[in-house]
């Protein structure tokens, strides 16, 4: 299903509340840019909404910014079955809105899907650098598994590379701990992800630990991990990091696990795959 299918078109449902003014802006009934004046007691917020936190002071900003003109562009929201609204794009402007105290806001009334819902405010939050990276690979997780996506066409739908969709569902492999760190800012996503080249949890926690209050750059933790990756099989000897650097750029590529190993001139590569639809995706990736 194409992304916005269905959504092009403005379809209001049922008599319009005589609470709710429209603003016709000389424009046709079939004008999809109509804006209605929705009371925000009717609005719920998006259950499917993929942001989970919110900067208080990015919210104080927005709510002097409302104070002072009002809102400047319409929350997005569907109609409810049991009546009311459910909002699908603007959640920080309508959180904002019930901060000043306003009796309605504007809206755009679209119909949509539970996957469209998903989808819409998971591309806003993207457009405006919202989610962290958590967040982000969560909502890339949902729509694949609840929605049996493939990879590829979530990158088709929300408008970023696979090997980006499937880098952001890998930081969801890590420990809490550091999932609960990228997500206060405490690291980066590209430190987190040179972490992921460590395949033991206990030895991920302790790089994560011995530089959490350094300065250190995605290099120094790269470098600092590739001094803790795998021993060889046949004792003490640390793997060439020219290898660990060629995993690494395989992993990202193909968006799953990759392990090299080498004997002498010849060795192998090992591609991991969690199911038969990652296994088809790959293929498709390698022929």
């Amino acid at each position: 299903m194409a992304l916005g299918k269905g959504l092009n078109s403005l379809i209001p449902q049922g008599k319009i509340r005589k609470t709710i003014r429209m603003e016709t802006n000389n424009v046709s009934d079939n004008d999809h840019n109509r804006i209605w004046h929705i009371p925000i007691s009717e609005i719920s917020p998006n259950i499917e909404q993929p942001r989970k936190y919110f900067s208080h002071e990015d919210l104080e900003d927005l709510v002097l910014s409302i104070k002072k003109h009002g809102i400047l562009q319409p929350v997005t929201v569907t109609e409810k079955t049991d009546g009311g609204y459910e909002l699908i794009a603007g959640e920080r402007r309508f959180r904002a809105s019930q901060i000043v105290g306003l009796v309605s806001i504007p809206a755009i009334v679209r119909s949509a899907t539970k996957q469209e819902k998903l989808e819409l405010a998971l591309i806003e939050n993207i457009q405006r650098q919202d989610l962290n990276a958590i967040e982000e690979g969560f909502a890339y997780k949902r729509l694949i598994e609840e929605f049996n996506l493939t990879q590829q066409e979530v990158s088709e739908q929300v408008g970023k590379n696979r090997s980006t969709i499937a880098n952001m569902i890998r930081l969801l492999d890590l420990p809490e701990e550091i999932q609960k760190a990228l997500i206060d800012k405490k690291i980066n996503a590209g430190k987190a992800r040179a972490l992921l080249s460590l395949k033991d949890e206990k030895e991920q926690m302790r790089v994560f630990r011995s530089m959490i209050g350094e300065e250190m750059t995605v290099r120094d933790v790269e470098m600092k991990v590739y001094g803790n990756t795998d021993k060889s099989r046949k004792g003490s000897v640390r793997r060439d990091p020219n290898v660990v650097a060629q995993e690494e750029l395989l992993e990202e590529r193909l968006g799953t696990k990759v392990v090299i190993l080498e004997k002498g001139k010849k060795g192998t590569i090992t591609i991991h795959y969690s199911s038969k639809d990652e296994l088809k995706r790959l293929l498709q990736e390698l022929t």
